[in-house]
């Protein structure tokens, strides 16, 4: 069978002046139809630039030097533009950045249908409508049909990708260039992603480039891959075989970088205590927090609904924690972000901060407790003032809490770019140019510079190849033991929170539903939803937990409309009576452990203030 892509000796350079170079060098492979083919590699690799010349879609200041793109044959780098838009129909890209993907002023199934008839005119309005909706709700969009006229500000994220998605497959198209598309997708969304990919490439003999800057990601989705390192293919086997015998030095490091999730014990943080104290000091406390949000009601011109987003949550973050909050898109964890770090009052319960209701701070009060408590965003691109210099960034938060001498905010500054491996030549530089993990130095820097107790990571780490994943997480634990820090992490990165984080709160549906150390959620979980979490975890070693087993099918309920009973019962495989009728509580399982399942035995018993 011929191959649907073939590209033969692809070179692309950087021609900035006083910075050109080599980005691609030489690159060759071929797709078959129905084939899924991955591309790994670390940022700067070349991975995105690949697969933006595959689409035929490089400008300046990227140059093609050599080389054929051949699509069915055609050489795509050779075709005039009119040519080229004509095969759109066939090609399709998928993104790594899906916030300004689409026009802002417009709906987003709207947006799509107009694409789709774009490229197939002789598709209805009305069919390509109905198209787009079952497409959405393939990827799990909740209530796609309502969401169908929803603005891209209304997505999140999340969200917002798997609109993409549909967005590309939408016309059934000859081959699918994927870039990093499953990276901002919690893991139970992700999996669900790669099978529809794979329905596609069975149904519509579409060949699929998927490009990821995770190899059990890849390993997921793609029979074969691809490795790249510093513009050139380094390796290409099959997928599995890749994994059990790579060949170059470069992918052994890949494969030696990837946490081990069940077959070791990784070295967590040892909790601090006072000296005769029989527990760990508690530094941050939550006491039965709720927030509802009053939101337009569809359809009505004033009519309002409450959407809970966060409900009756109640842990304790011990001093020195890495506490981690786990959960799909739309389980809360932004929600409960903001009300951790003080961004919003809940509308019901207490966060407490060594015994000090947050909500009433005001003035310097609160100021010293951001001082207390510094929050690293996600993002390292967009979190970044892109016209300031690197050390004017890191010295406002110190101007902001009342330091005024310029040379001990030059020295603090210096020490804290050491601290945390950023070269102290970029003071002065602007964040042009540097890649992501360097960004996120950064921030993690602008976060240390007031020398915080409390580090809040809201996804900062998913934005990442594993490779700098990697290398921060070592940074984390070496500030960690320099400064007895206690992080709380926001993140759908379970690989990451089984390497990293002592304890674990899993949310669903704006509840906890599982509070666990680390060795419990992991080896025996007490909810089904973590089950079902752990069993879509890409890895590179056999699961613990079979996806056919504990995989979700539909989604979830609306928070704007809960059901009676437990809010997991539509989608999880053991409900039973009771589950309809009785909302679980969280329920003791050992000393520290607890889940809001009526299968956990003595479920029913609530969980006492404080005794989490």
């Amino acid at each position: 069978m011929d191959p649907v892509l073939s590209v033969r000796d692809l070179s692309v350079d950087l021609t900035l002046p006083g910075r050109e170079r080599r980005i691609l060098d030489a690159i060759g492979f071929d797709v078959a139809p129905r084939e899924i083919v991955g591309v790994v590699g670390a940022s700067g690799a070349g991975k995105t630039v690949l697969a933006r010349a595959v689409v035929n879609w490089i400008a300046a200041p990227l140059a093609i030097r050599s080389g054929e793109v051949r699509f069915r044959g055609k050489d795509l780098l050779a075709l005039p533009p009119r040519m080229m838009r004509g095969l759109r129909r066939d090609i399709a890209y998928v993104g790594a950045d899906p916030m300004g993907a689409l026009d802002p002023t417009l709906p987003v199934g709207r947006q799509i249908v107009e694409k789709l008839r774009a490229v197939m005119p002789e598709v209805g309005r009305r069919e390509a409508q109905a198209r787009v909706i079952a497409l959405l709700d393939a990827v799990r969009i909740p209530s796609a049909a309502s969401r169908f006229h929803d603005y891209p500000s209304q997505f999140s994220g999340g969200m917002m990708q798997r609109a993409l998605i549909v967005d590309a497959m939408v016309s059934n198209p000859a081959l699918l260039v994927a870039d990093n598309v499953t990276q901002p997708l919690d893991v139970t969304v992700a999996a669900q992603v790669i099978r529809l990919m794979r329905e596609l490439t069975e149904r519509f003999d579409t060949a699929i480039l998927f490009v990821s800057s995770s190899l059990p990601v890849a390993r997921e989705a793609a029979s074969r891959t691809l490795v790249i390192d510093g513009g050139r293919l380094v390796e290409e086997q099959p997928t599995e075989a890749l994994i059990a015998a790579p060949r170059h030095a470069y992918t052994r490091d890949l494969v030696a970088q990837i946490p081990v999730i069940w077959g070791e014990r990784p070295r967590l943080p040892a909790v601090p205590r006072a000296a005769g104290a029989p527990t760990p000091e508690v530094i941050i406390s939550l006491r039965d927090v709720s927030q509802t949000y009053r939101v337009k009601r569809r359809g009505s011109f004033a009519g309002t609904s409450d959407l809970r987003a966060v409900r009756n949550v109640t842990f304790d973050i011990a001093r020195g924690d890495s506490f981690a909050v786990v959960g799909e898109s739309g389980c809360g964890k932004s929600s409960l972000m903001r009300l951790l770090s003080r961004l919003e009052r809940p509308s019901g319960g207490s966060v407490l901060c060594e015994g000090r209701d947050i909500a009433g701070l005001s003035g310097s009060e609160l100021l010293g407790f951001r001082r207390k408590l510094q929050l690293v965003l996600q993002d390292p691109f967009n979190a970044l003032p892109p016209r300031t210099g690197i050390g004017a960034m890191l010295e406002a938060p110190l101007r902001t809490h009342g330091w005024r001498d310029a040379k001990t905010i030059r020295e603090r500054v210096r020490a804290v770019m050491d601290d945390v491996g950023l070269p102290v030549a970029l003071y002065d530089d602007l964040p042009l140019g540097l890649s992501a993990g360097q960004r996120q130095r950064i921030n993690v820097a602008r976060a240390m510079v007031l020398e915080p107790e409390i580090l809040l990571m809201d996804e900062t780490l998913s934005a990442l190849d594993q490779t700098e994943q990697f290398k921060l997480l070592a940074l984390f634990e070496k500030l960690q033991r320099a400064h007895g820090l206690t992080y709380i992490y926001i993140s759908h990165d379970l690989a990451m929170v089984r390497k990293a984080c002592n304890r674990v709160a899993v949310m669903y549906l704006g509840e906890v539903v599982e509070l666990a150390d680390n060795e419990r959620l992991f080896f025996d979980p007490g909810h089904p939803y973590t089950r079902a979490l752990l069993s879509a975890m890409p890895a590179l070693e056999a699961r613990r937990y079979r996806p056919e087993d504990c995989l979700m099918e539909g989604e979830p309920p609306s928070p704007i409309d809960l059901p009676q009973g437990c809010a997991f019962r539509s989608r999880c495989p053991q409900a039973f009576d009771a589950c309809v009728t009785h909302p679980p509580f969280l329920t003791v399982r050992g000393a520290r452990d607890f889940a809001a399942c009526h299968r956990v035995p003595g479920a029913g018993v609530a969980l006492l203030a404080g005794a989490a």
